[in-house]
């Protein structure tokens, strides 16, 4: 199995062992002092020592024994034939034992005293007196310090963070990188960009060849495929469909001014509704066309710069005129001269959906409120519309749904409100195919607040 977790693991055990390798010969290059070799110096050094300090002795007194020491750098004690010491003393019984061992056999006798280390041996002076030797070091603890440290890891620590680091620095590499792209073409995927692929590495430029990374992505490659064919045959069949639909609609317009003509007067209410249901549907076919020409277009095609406030004035009459209907009134508050770059068309459509929705589910004789604010924020300056009513307002778990085309609420299915489920659905495409955002929540005193937040211009 060439499973790319196995293959990492074998990565890392690779690299742990060549660092170990490295730093184990570059350690055994250092010469260490073995403890056969450390009695071996002190064989051949301590008897020139004893001879020398027993001589000094006899030339110098205990003065010049004193300064002999302190040329050593060590505790050095000189006693007599009789094991008596002379000038300083170095009272124990380990002391005593020393001495008598170094009396019964030639060479140098090594004893550890408690916290000392005795090394004791028989010598002459120059004038034939024997004397016994001994040289005497405090026993230290065996600490592992930063010194010792630095002993040890120079230069072969840093060489092993290097080769570790760097190994590890590229097999990280190599398996975030895949996972970037995959993140980035998921996130283009998900605003709508049905054409977003993952580039596949081929031939020489694979280096972990049908691994599970490259399957992943093969699959998301699919995935997108596939949601490209649906949404697009979707798309196709709702402007087909809609289509396909005007010319019988205009037909039946035509017919039925002719019934009109030659219908008696008991004809005409049934006329009437059917012209009214005849100009709903076609009213429908005309929003579903809009809402299929901002999804497949994906980008506006005619951008220009505009002023939003001009844009709201050129919708307000018809606003108004709409409002009169249902007793209501139009209430515009805020002022903020921002600049958008964008298509007019689509920000107009977008707007009067929402505010004629508005009126649509406010009570009879209430208001309707539309409030214009600007803000500074960390991406630049924007601009926010908050179109609220006097209606019965949305339950909190269904805020998040009424944008998707054809969702209505149960209450909302009533002759008097009509409505098809698509107006806030093309407000929503048409504000984010502009970079803005859409969102709703109820105002605390009764009704619904539907926010559209655009970017302004510099």
């Amino acid at each position: 199995m060439r499973g790319l977790f196995t293959k990492i693991f074998l990565g890392f055990w690779i690299a742990q062992s060549l660092t170990f390798s490295i730093s184990t010969m570059l350690i055994l290059r250092r010469r260490f002092m073995r403890p056969n070799e450390i009695m071996e110096v002190l064989t051949a050094t301590l008897p020139i020592a004893a001879k020398a300090a027993v001589n000094t002795y006899e030339d110098g007194g205990c003065s010049a024994l004193q300064q002999f020491a302190g040329s050593l750098h060590q505790e050095v004690y000189v006693a007599d034939a009789s094991r008596h010491f002379l000038c300083a003393s170095l009272a124990s019984s380990e002391a005593d034992e020393a001495l008598t061992a170094a009396a019964g056999r030639p060479g140098v006798h090594a004893s550890l005293v408690y916290d000392r280390y005795l090394w004791s041996m028989a010598t002459q002076s120059m004038g034939g007196h024997p004397y016994f030797f001994l040289l005497s070091r405090p026993r230290t603890a065996n600490t592992f310090g930063l010194r010792e440290l630095l002993f040890f890891a120079n230069p072969q620590l840093p060489v092993a963070i290097v080769v570790f680091g760097a190994t590890t620095f590229v097999l990280v590499l190599l398996l975030v990188r895949p996972i970037g792209r995959l993140r980035s073409a998921a996130r283009k995927l998900a605003n709508g960009e049905l054409t977003t692929r993952v580039p596949e590495p081929d031939g020489e430029e694979r280096l972990f060849g049908g691994d599970e990374i490259q399957g992943l992505v093969h699959d998301f490659n699919y995935m997108a495929e596939r949601l490209e064919r649906l949404v697009g045959a979707q798309k196709i069949l709702v402007r087909d469909v809609s289509h396909e639909l005007r010319s019988p609609l205009a037909r039946l317009s035509v017919a039925l001014e002719l019934a009109r003509e030659e219908a008696p007067e008991a004809m005409a209410e049934h006329l009437q509704r059917i012209e009214r249901e005849a100009g709903r549907l076609n009213q429908l076919i005309g929003q579903l066309l809009r809402l299929s020409s901002i999804e497949s277009t994906g980008a506006s095609t005619h951008t220009e710069l505009f002023q939003l406030q001009s844009l709201i004035d050129d919708l307000l009459p018809d606003a108004e005129f709409e409002a009169q209907q249902r007793a209501c009134t139009v209430r515009v508050s805020g002022d903020c001269e921002c600049m958008v770059r964008g298509n007019p068309e689509l920000i107009y459509r977008a707007i009067e959906n929402v505010l004629r929705n508005a009126i649509r589910y406010s009570v009879r004789e209430s208001v309707v409120e539309l409030t214009m604010h600007c803000e500074e924020r960390a991406g630049g300056r924007v601009v926010t519309l908050d179109i609220s009513d006097c209606g019965p307002g949305v339950p909190e778990s269904e805020l998040q749904h009424i944008f998707r085309p054809f969702y209505r609420l149960d209450n909302a299915r009533e002759r008097d409100t009509g409505g098809f489920g698509v107006g806030l659905a093309i407000a929503d495409r048409a504000v984010r195919l502009h970079h803005g955002e859409v969102r709703a929540y109820n105002r605390a005193g009764g009704g619904l607040v539907v926010s559209l937040r655009l970017p302004c211009e510099k």
